[in-house]
C-alpha cells in the first residue's frame, strides 16, 4: 500500500505553496499563539537570525527544542527558499473573488490582534515580499506583514483536524476501492484480455483534425472547435463526442486522449470556452479581467456544447454527407468540464446545497468549493441544461458535488463514469466524488480511481512551477503515459458500449467494463487502476456511514 497519507499531504502543499508561505503567521514585530487562555508569543527577529546564521535566540529556543535536528535544518531551509511568483501577477491573482475567498479562509485562523480577519495584511505581506530582489520567501512574508499577527489556536487546531480527516478518509476510499475491484472482478466470468484487442492502441483509422471558429450570435459569443475526424471510415454512421476542458486549460491540452477516440471512427468535438480557459487567465493576470474566471460560464459552459451540437447537425448533410449519429451522442469533460458534462447529461444547480456548503466550517479544504461557491453569484432560477442528444456522459476529476448536490445528480438518467485521482488535491474524490457515485441513480454507472492521478497533468505545467514543486516536494508521480492508457482503454470501452448504435458491438465492448479490467490494465503497475460499478454501491454507502460515525461530516451528504 502507498504512503497515501505523506504523498496527498505533498500533493496539497505542492498546489498551495505560494498560499501557505503566509501560513508561519508572524506579525511585523511579534507572532502570538492563542488558545483558550493561553498566549504565547515569539519575535520575528528570532527566526531572522535562525534563517540566516542558525542562531537560536531564548524565545525561539522554547519551540525547537520540541523538535529534531532534522526537522530544524527543514524549517531553517524553508525560510528562504524562494518562490519564482511575479508580484505583479500574485497582486492580481489575490484581488480576484476566488484570491481574496482564500485570504479570509486563512484569516480565520490568522487574524489581527483581538480577532479580526487577518486576510488583507497576509495579501500586503505576500504581495511585498515578492516584489523583494531573489522572490518570495517565507521570512520575506514575515517580514512584511504590516501588523501583529494573531494565530488562533482552536481553528487552527480544527483546520489541521480536517485536513488529517481528509488524507484518512482518501487512504480508506483508496484500500476499499482496490478491495471491491478485487471482489467485483473476482464474481465476474473469467477473460483473457490479452486475446482480446488492445484498446490502449491506436483504433485502425488515421485522424485530421480541424478547427472550426464558431459565433453565437444569441449570446455574442465567438470560440473556436477542436475537431477530430476518422480518415476513410467504412460505410455507416459516425459516433459523435463533444468534449469540455478544464479550467484555464484549452482543448489542445487533451490532444491525445481525443485524437485516440477518433482513431476509433469518433468524430470528436472539443471547444473552447472563451470565460474559463487558458486565454481568459493570462488575461486577467495581465489586468484585463478581475477574475481566474466568469460565473457566467456556469451558464455558457454548457450552451457551448449544445450550439456544437447545433453546428454539428447544420454540416451533417453536407460535410459528412449525413453520416453523423447526432441521435446517441457521448460527452467528456475533465474538472470544470466534468461540471459541464454532468450538466448536459442533467444534472442540476441546487442552490441551497450549495450555500449550505459554502457556510460549512473549514470548506476551505475542499479546493473545488472555491470555484462551486461562485455560483451563489447567479440568479436563483432553474437551470436545465439537458441536451436529450447526450446519451452517456464521461466526466474526469468532476468539479461538481456541492453545486449539484443529491438532488441535481439524481436527475441524471444516462449511463455514468466518474473518474478520479488519488492525490488530486484541486477535487479531492473523498470530497467531490464519493458521495455523487452514490446518489447518482442511473443504473449504468462506474467509478473509476487512477491512483497517482493528480488532477493537472504534470508535464503540460508551466517549467517554472514544475521547478518550484519539484524543489519543494520529495514526490513519485505516475507516468503520464501510463495515465493516458488507462483513460485510452476505458473511454473507448465506455463508449462503444453506449454510443455506437451497434448491438453485438456493445455487448463485445462491455466486457471491457469490468473490474476485471482495471485490474488487467493495472498488472504489475505500482500506481493502480480500480473500477467499480453500481453493484459496489452498497458496500461503499457502509463506508460513508462508518466513517461519518466515528469523524464526523466530511464525508456527509
Amino acid at each position: 500500500m502507498f504512503p497515501f497519507r505523506r504523498r496527498l499531504a505533498g500533493i496539497c502543499l505542492g498546489a498551495v505553496t505560494g498560499l501557505l508561505w503566509a501560513c508561519p503567521l508572524l506579525a511585523a514585530e511579534k507572532l502570538f499563539f492563542s488558545y483558550g487562555p493561553l498566549m504565547l508569543s515569539l519575535e520575528v527577529e528570532s527566526l531572522s537570525a535562525f534563517a540566516q546564521t542558525g542562531a537560536v535566540d531564548p524565545d525561539l529556543a522554547f519551540y525547537l527544542n520540541q523538535v529534531s535536528p532534522e526537522q530544524q535544518k527543514a524549517f531553517r531551509a524553508a525560510l528562504t527558499r524562494p518562490l519564482p511568483i511575479d508580484p505583479v501577477m500574485a497582486s492580481r491573482f489575490f484581488n480576484s473573488a476566488m484570491g481574496q475567498e482564500i485570504l479570509q479562509h486563512l484569516g480565520k485562523g490568522i487574524t489581527l490582534p483581538g480577532g479580526s480577519n487577518g486576510a488583507y495584511a497576509l495579501r500586503a505581506a505576500i504581495v511585498q515580499a515578492a516584489f523583494e530582489p531573489g522572490g518570495l520567501t517565507m521570512l520575506k512574508v514575515l517580514q512584511k506583514l504590516p501588523t501583529d499577527i494573531q494565530v488562533q489556536g482552536e481553528v487552527a487546531a480544527g483546520f489541521a483536524q480536517k485536513i488529517q480527516d481528509l488524507v484518512l478518509a482518501t487512504e480508506t476510499l483508496v484500500q476499499e476501492l482496490r478491495r471491491l475491484t478485487a471482489q467485483e472482478a473476482a464474481l465476474t466470468p473469467q477473460i483473457n484480455y490479452g486475446r482480446l484487442p488492445d484498446l490502449r492502441q491506436p483504433g485502425p483509422y488515421g485522424v485530421k483534425k480541424t478547427v472550426w471558429n464558431l459565433v453565437d450570435s444569441s449570446r455574442n459569443r465567438a470560440f473556436y472547435v477542436d475537431v477530430f475526424q476518422p480518415q476513410n471510415p467504412p460505410e455507416g454512421e459516425l459516433p459523435v463526442v463533444v468534449f469540455s476542458h478544464g479550467l484555464a486549460s484549452r482543448p489542445e491540452d487533451y490532444a491525445v486522449s481525443l485524437q485516440h477516440l477518433a482513431s476509433y471512427g469518433y468524430v470528436v468535438a472539443a471547444p473552447q470556452h472563451p470565460g474559463s480557459d487558458k486565454i481568459y487567465l493570462e488575461e486577467m493576470l495581465a489586468g484585463y479581467h478581475r477574475d481566474i474566471f466568469d460565473e457566467q460560464e456556469f451558464i455558457n459552459r454548457p450552451l457551448d456544447l449544445k450550439f456544437v451540437l447545433d453546428e454539428l447537425e447544420r454540416r451533417n448533410p453536407g460535410e459528412f454527407q449525413g453520416r453523423l449519429n447526432l441521435r446517441r451522442v457521448g460527452v467528456a469533460g475533465h474538472s470544470f468540464g466534468g461540471y459541464t458534462a454532468l450538466a448536459v447529461a442533467g444534472a442540476e444547480i441546487d442552490f441551497e446545497n450549495l450555500e449550505r456548503d459554502c457556510q460549512r466550517p473549514y470548506s476551505g479544504i475542499d479546493i473545488s468549493l472555491l470555484l462551486e461557491c461562485r455560483a451563489l453569484a447567479l440568479p436563483r432560477q432553474r437551470y436545465s441544461f439537458r441536451d436529450p442528444r447526450i446519451q452517456a456522459v464521461f466526466a474526469g476529476n468532476p468539479v461538481n458535488r456541492s453545486i449539484f448536490g443529491r438532488k441535481g445528480l439524481e436527475k441524471i438518467q444516462i449511463p455514468t463514469l466518474l473518474a478520479s485521482g488519488s492525490d488530486d488535491p484541486a477535487a479531492p474524490p473523498a470530497l467531490e466524488q464519493i458521495n455523487s457515485f452514490l446518489w447518482l441513480t442511473t443504473p449504468d454507472k462506474y467509478w473509476l480511481l487512477l491512483e497517482g492521478q493528480a488532477h493537472v497533468n504534470f508535464t503540460e505545467l508551466d517549467a517554472g512551477l514544475t521547478e518550484t514543486i519539484n524543489s519543494t516536494l520529495d514526490l513519485v508521480l505516475p507516468s503520464q503515459n501510463l495515465l493516458y492508457d488507462y483513460v485510452k482503454g476505458t473511454s473507448v470501452a465506455f463508449f462503444e458500449t453506449y454510443i455506437r448504435a451497434d448491438p453485438q458491438g456493445a455487448d463485445r465492448y462491455r466486457a471491457y467494463l469490468n473490474p476485471a479490467y482495471a485490474e488487467y490494465l493495472s498488472a504489475g503497475q505500482v500506481f493502480k487502476l480500480d473500477m467499480i460499478t453500481g453493484k459496489s454501491a452498497p458496500q461503499l454507502r457502509q463506508l460513508v456511514d462508518n466513517f461519518r460515525a466515528e469523524h464526523g461530516g466530511l464525508l456527509s451528504d
